[in-house]
């Protein structure tokens, strides 16, 4: 759905067609509670925040400008709102989910037992990894690779810079390659490459 697109709709919602609301959330619903999963690591917190981010979005509609996208603004709302949920339950910071709770859309069955254990070890160090990171890190990356967000995206959901978002997510990317080269994780998918020949 375009901006424009989405503009239409506003004004038709604003107008009194409130029915019109649901091309919205049908549209953004899979990527505000994958967020808000990736976030809150809690399938049933998730749930709730992406209730409750549709539900303020509709009552608080004339206070969105269209200045920037209705999806960066969405992903504004569910990032504020999972860090408030998170600084009331007092729980640990944010984190990855655990790797057997990540739903890949593509299985290759090609892959051997032997390289299906690498993956997963991988991820699990991955996920291990991040927990590392100042949170501040830790979040952008998550932001970036884990949602695929543009930097200007991620700017305009934090509220900060490109150039800030660009720095944080190369000093993140660089500390957790450096974990990873600590903890094995490099070193062994290398050698199961020089294995295979590659």
């Amino acid at each position: 759905m375009t901006h424009e697109e989405e503009m239409v709709i506003i004004a038709k919602v604003l107008a009194g067609e409130h029915n019109a609301y649901e091309q919205l959330v049908l549209a953004h619903q899979d990527k505000i509670y994958g967020l808000a999963l990736k976030l809150l690591h809690n399938a049933q917190d998730a749930e709730d925040i992406a209730q409750e981010v549709f539900v303020k979005a509709f009552t608080g509609l004339q206070a969105y400008r269209g200045e920037a996208r209705f999806s960066v603004w969405l992903y504004r709302m569910t990032y504020n709102m999972c860090i408030d949920r998170t600084r009331r339950a007092k729980r640990a910071p944010l984190q990855m989910p655990h790797a057997e709770e990540v739903e890949f859309d593509i299985k290759d069955p090609s892959l051997t037992p032997e390289e299906l254990l690498l993956q997963r070890e991988t991820r699990d160090a991955i996920e291990r990894g991040l927990q590392t990171l100042p949170q501040n890190q830790r979040e952008i990356l998550i932001l970036r690779e884990v949602t695929g967000m543009s930097y200007a995206d991620i700017a305009a959901t934090l509220g900060i810079g490109e150039g800030t978002v660009k720095s944080r997510i190369s000093r993140a990317r660089d500390a957790l390659v450096e974990y990873l080269k600590r903890d094995g994780t490099i070193s062994r998918a290398k050698r199961h490459k020089r294995g295979k020949g590659e």
